[in-house]
């Protein structure tokens, strides 16, 4: 049995954050699966990645752009045709765990994070077009993402809520997740085929706050620096830990019960952002603190080997609980808003995610003119 195996029997899932044409058709996709990866995430930067490092899409990108003359469109292609084939090789996996394990996901343009119309219709153009029930829509979690979630789910259509950072954000995907359940017993819909997961940025915010923090280490006396250096690494996981509580109040409850009745599936938290920034922490640094039961961990490849090496993996993050309150405490003696960090890591992450967009049409712009002149 290998790590990822026994992460899972700790409860947790690992997904792996990455995907190309190669991944797929070498079959190391299917090694992968059967070394217990359970999910797939997507984004354009890693199409971006894939697109760059060889001629596999050349074929899609010239049938693509013989039909569109928008870019947007040429990404959507290419990101379906992976999508589908992704979860082709992961349907084993869905149909063995009835529908728990097995999901690839495929991100909306987060252009139009902000406009729920136009985000509802194109989750709604995702679905149809890799026709596959395991696969998830990655709808960013703004404020008009929030009904863009609930109204994808409503239509049947899985939603992998991502771009998470605060509680009060995730306490509201959780709610619109609850909301489209309700929706769906109301328009007489089966509920027990649509599933949900709220994902949740880690690393990030110990980007931010551990810049805070070394600036006052360095002028700090040494007491007080000692006490700053206490809280660097920490802020991300103390926030996924007060998320994790927050999952467990709403999930286990006896007012989601009603719902589990009829079959509905919790939304697990996914932890996202999870490889380690700072060398300092080590590439496991958000592994054992982020397993617990009904989680999902989704890891680029060089932390999925980082696990495989790692060969005694502990289910840290409900044991430290009582270390959060602390280090939140903490952060606030110290000055350190990180309600206020969340929103604006919140606000910068669509951008983020628009520009990994626009830079992945910008390439395909660029190789398909190539294609053109060849």
């Amino acid at each position: 049995m290998n790590s990822v195996q026994r992460i899972a029997e700790l409860g947790q899932r690992i997904w792996y954050d990455s995907i190309s044409r190669e991944l797929l058709s070498s079959g190391a996709l299917k090694n992968l699966v059967a070394q217990g990866i359970r999910g797939v995430t997507t984004n354009p930067t890693i199409f971006e990645k894939a697109v760059r490092d060889g001629a596999q899409y050349d074929d899609d990108l010239r049938r693509a752009s013989e039909k569109e003359t928008d870019p947007a469109a040429w990404v959507r292609a290419l990101m379906v045709a992976d999508v589908r084939q992704a979860a082709d090789i992961l349907r084993p996996v869905y149909d063995r765990s009835l529908g728990d394990d097995g999901y690839v996901s495929i991100e909306v343009d987060p252009h139009k994070a902000n406009d729920t119309d136009a985000t509802i219709a194109e989750a709604a153009l995702l679905w149809r077009e890799v026709g596959r029930p395991n696969i998830m829509i990655k709808i960013p979690g703004t404020a008009a993402g929030l009904e863009a979630i609930r109204q994808t789910l409503r239509a049947g259509i899985n939603v992998n809520a991502t771009l998470l950072f605060s509680p009060a954000r995730y306490d509201e995907v959780a709610a619109a997740y609850l909301a489209a359940l309700d929706d769906r017993l109301q328009d007489g819909q089966a509920i027990d085929r649509v599933a949900s997961v709220a994902s949740v940025f880690v690393s990030r915010v110990d980007t931010e706050v551990d810049a805070l923090l070394r600036a006052r280490i360095k002028t700090a006396p040494t007491a007080e620096a000692k006490r700053l250096q206490a809280l660097l690494g920490r802020a991300g996981t103390a926030n996924a830990q007060r998320i994790y509580q927050r999952y467990k109040d709403t999930f286990r409850s006896k007012g989601f019960a009603r719902l589990r009745a009829r079959g509905a599936r919790p939304q697990w938290p996914l932890w996202a952002s999870t490889s380690a920034k700072d060398r300092a922490y080590g590439p496991v640094w958000y592994i054992d603190r982020l397993i617990a039961p009904d989680t999902i961990n989704t890891v680029p490849p060089a932390t999925f080997e980082a696990i495989l090496a790692h060969t005694r993996p502990h289910a840290l993050l409900e044991a430290e609980l009582p270390q959060v309150r602390g280090i939140l405490d903490g952060l606030r003696r110290e000055g350190i808003d990180l309600g206020a960090i969340l929103d604006e890591l919140a606000v910068r992450g669509v951008e983020a995610f628009a520009a990994s967009h626009e830079s992945l049409k910008q390439v395909l712009v660029s190789r398909q003119a190539a294609l053109v002149r060849a």
